[in-house]
């Protein structure tokens, strides 16, 4: 190992042991995590040509989306629904070749790619390129189905191989690039691959809850991100792969941690902004604990939290808007939306600097003649 690989690898794993650490500060760490994992669901969708942001996700969870939203946002819930599948299925079975085609199915499951054999590890031959690339024009072509058996199965006891000279920063970096070599799926390889980085984070004990969204650097990096993966195919340049992904882990650690204090100090200042509600206190905080799983609420929603009439509901959402911890969101007449903006402001950045980028440039495409996103 290089001296300036050894020392990039150092500064990663400190800053993913200052990220640990500070999660056990949290007074309640899954509602946190639940943001998390839809930052990085939009983000590594978004590298895959989905248009849906972050708002369009949490607005659609909590019902208030309307008739002209992105048609995507399905894909990035499904992607949310699946990273929570394989952390919840990791307790009863192992990060498994068997538990990668159940997240893949989950992934698949009623949009785009529901035809491309969810769940099943393909058949036929594909291969990377521009759009309308053939097998000759290839950027390049993954194993034969045959080979691909071998190489996963090769991979799967990688996963677990008892490799104690081999950090499990630098493991996960070369799963995640074998697995994308393989591209062992006529679909969906991208996003499969890259949430199987946040499962063996947890895997391997580096993380105990998914809050690292490198989908942030991966696509802010996209063009190099691609670049890195094929060198490893065509010169086998795998030191450039692991430095550029232990900084990427370095930079997005170091920034989940500057969140997560944010969160804790806005969480503070709420409390303190929650006391003008006077007597309504209590459900005001109530409400507060749902806007921390979900930032965007209705009268209706909170009516339904707190168990008060129509009227005392909306009366409390005034004195939270008058508070300064809900803002009015849209120009509904009827119905309105609210939305913890300074809450969701915190989660923002990362998207709005990632969301700059373009489509993809590249596809996967197979012999059935199908482009794959």
């Amino acid at each position: 190992m290089s001296g300036k690989l050894l020392l990039t690898l150092l500064e990663a794993q400190d800053a993913l042991s200052r990220l640990d650490g500070v999660t056990t500060t949290l007074p309640n760490a899954d509602l946190l995590t639940l943001m998390y994992i839809r930052s990085e669901a939009v983000l590594s969708s978004q590298i895959e040509g989905t248009q849906a942001s972050l708002d369009d996700v949490l607005r659609a969870e909590a019902n208030l989306q309307d008739a002209d939203d992105p048609k995507d946002v399905d894909e990035v819930l499904n992607y949310v629904a699946a990273l929570d599948y394989g952390l919840t299925r990791r307790a009863e079975l192992p990060l498994s070749l068997r538990l990668i085609r159940e997240i893949h199915a989950q992934l698949l499951q009623g949009v785009r790619g529901e035809r491309r054999s969810p769940g099943e590890f393909r058949t036929s031959q594909n291969w990377i390129g521009s759009a309308g690339a053939t097998l000759q024009t290839a950027t390049f072509v993954p194993p034969a189905p045959p080979d691909m058996l071998e190489a996963l199965d090769n991979l799967e006891k990688f996963i677990y191989e008892d490799s104690s000279d081999l950090p499990p920063l630098l493991k996960i970096a070369l799963i995640h690039a074998q697995f994308e070599t393989i591209h062992p799926f006529l679909d969906g390889n991208g996003r499969t691959g890259r949430l199987l980085i946040t499962l063996l984070l947890c895997h391997y004990g580096l993380l105990a809850q998914p809050l690292l969204y490198l989908s942030y650097y991966l696509k802010l990096n996209r063009a190099e991100y691609y670049d890195r993966l094929q060198a490893i195919r065509d010169r086998g340049d795998w030191e450039g792969w692991l430095l550029f992904f232990l900084r990427g882990v370095r930079e997005v650690a170091t920034q989940s941690t500057e969140k997560t204090r944010a969160v804790l100090e806005l969480q503070r200042r709420d409390r303190e902004r929650a006391v003008s509600l006077g007597a309504k206190m209590a459900q005001g905080l109530q409400v507060l604990d749902y806007l921390y799983q979900y930032p965007f609420i209705s009268v209706r929603k909170v009516e339904e939290i707190t168990q008060m009439s129509y009227n005392s509901a909306n009366a409390l959402v005034g004195r939270m808007v008058d508070a300064g911890l809900l803002k009015t969101y849209g120009n509904r007449q009827r119905d309105r939306q609210f939305v913890h903006q300074d809450y969701l402001d915190i989660f923002h950045l990362p998207e709005k600097h990632a969301a700059e980028l373009g489509a993809p440039e590249t596809a996967t495409l197979s012999q059935d003649a199908e482009e794959e996103a």
